[in-house]
């Protein structure tokens, strides 16, 4: 790395947000530079289930806009991703059951003809499902493609490199484990790692929470659309593989893999998928949500100038990303965001501190 490197934005993280935002700025002409502490996508980004659960129950409704304006934007943005990489990242599923606990207005009940095309391996017992055409993707398809697209279309990648220092004046410089990085504009999005002090900016309310998930093994045409039950999801990949998840855990930074945890997930995706294998070699890992406390992403301007945060999205980052991008590149350009940023402003936990 060169001591002196100068890019028009900055970004710190190379997850999925970090990486996206990267390749809308670049597609507006700018120069980004993405510093990331491990290697590009290697956290929440990779360990996620992939879902785009744009309608789960458990999301707060404030989520509901960037949501919505996300799924919109999905196909391009996965185009993108793909003309650029080279690289296949396909939707897995498109289709997805969600467990309903009673008659909901409106809802599409998943009824015989859904589950003998879709799930005829699935065991509901009693439980009823709410039919949803949300789609899936594969993490480990973005982990592939989308750190070489955003360098494809010019951007620089600076792996294992720590963030220590971020001076704003007139413009921002860097210091990092590596050099120093200068830029006219700086984003903070470190993830699960955002809320860990970074002298020169402001501390965050943002905290790991663990999940932890697993590989079964399935024939695909027993089960072709995500399953979302009480204490289980199972997401089919198309090729065998079938992840299920996921724990939700307070545990500081301990990436450490349970395998009693893991084996209550595996019990509770049989009962409902009991052709389902669990292998002796049964892949298990675990990831870092960011969480925050009220839920919601934290998307927009910091205390200093030409500071921002794209962080906070809990569990929805996958899904979140392509209108984290596409909003945070209109803020920064000074433009009215597709969706308004109010609810998602940093300074409300600052307001609620005072």
């Amino acid at each position: 790395m060169r001591a002196n490197t100068v890019a028009d934005v900055v970004i710190a993280g190379g997850g999925i947000v970090g990486l996206s935002l990267g390749l809308e700025l670049l597609e507006r002409g700018l120069s980004v530079t993405v510093i990331e502490r491990q290697q590009a996508m290697s956290s929440a980004s990779w360990a996620a289930g992939g879902m785009l659960a744009v309608h789960d129950p458990q999301n707060p409704p404030e989520l509901m806009p960037l949501a919505l304006r996300s799924e919109e934007l999905y196909p391009s943005y996965l185009a993108r991703i793909e003309r650029l990489s080279g690289r296949a990242v396909p939707m897995r599923t498109r289709w997805a059951m969600q467990h309903v606990a009673g008659a909901k207005p409106g809802a599409k009940i998943a009824g015989t003809a859904e589950l003998a095309e879709f799930a005829p391996g699935l065991k509901p017992g009693d439980q009823v499902f709410e039919w949803l055409e949300e789609g899936s993707v594969d993490p480990n398809d973005l982990r592939e493609a989308l750190p070489v697209a955003f360098t494809t279309a010019g951007g620089v990648l600076l792996e294992h490199t720590e963030v220590q220092r971020v001076e704003a004046n007139d413009a921002v410089r860097v210091r990092t484990s590596s050099g120093h990085v200068c830029g006219a504009e700086f984003v903070n999005c470190c993830g699960a790692w955002a809320g860990e002090a970074v002298d020169g900016l402001e501390r965050l309310p943002v905290e790991p929470v663990k999940g932890q998930m697993a590989n079964l093994h399935c024939a695909p045409e027993r089960l072709r659309c995500v399953v979302r039950a009480p204490g289980v999801y199972l997401i089919p990949r198309g090729d065998g593989r079938m992840t299920i998840g996921a724990t939700i855990e307070r545990a500081g930074f301990d990436e450490t893999v349970s395998e009693s945890g893991v084996r209550r997930l595996v019990g509770a995706a049989l009962a409902l998928l009991p052709e389902a294998e669990a292998p002796a070699d049964m892949e298990m890992w675990a990831g870092l949500r960011p969480g925050t406390p009220d839920t919601l992403p934290i998307l927009g301007a910091g205390e200093k100038r030409h500071c921002w945060h794209a962080t906070g999205h809990y569990r929805d980052g996958i899904l979140l990303a392509p209108v984290t991008a596409r909003v945070m590149a209109q803020a920064i350009a000074g433009e009215a965001p597709d969706v308004p940023l109010d609810p998602y402003a940093p300074a409300r936990f600052a307001a609620v501190s005072r």
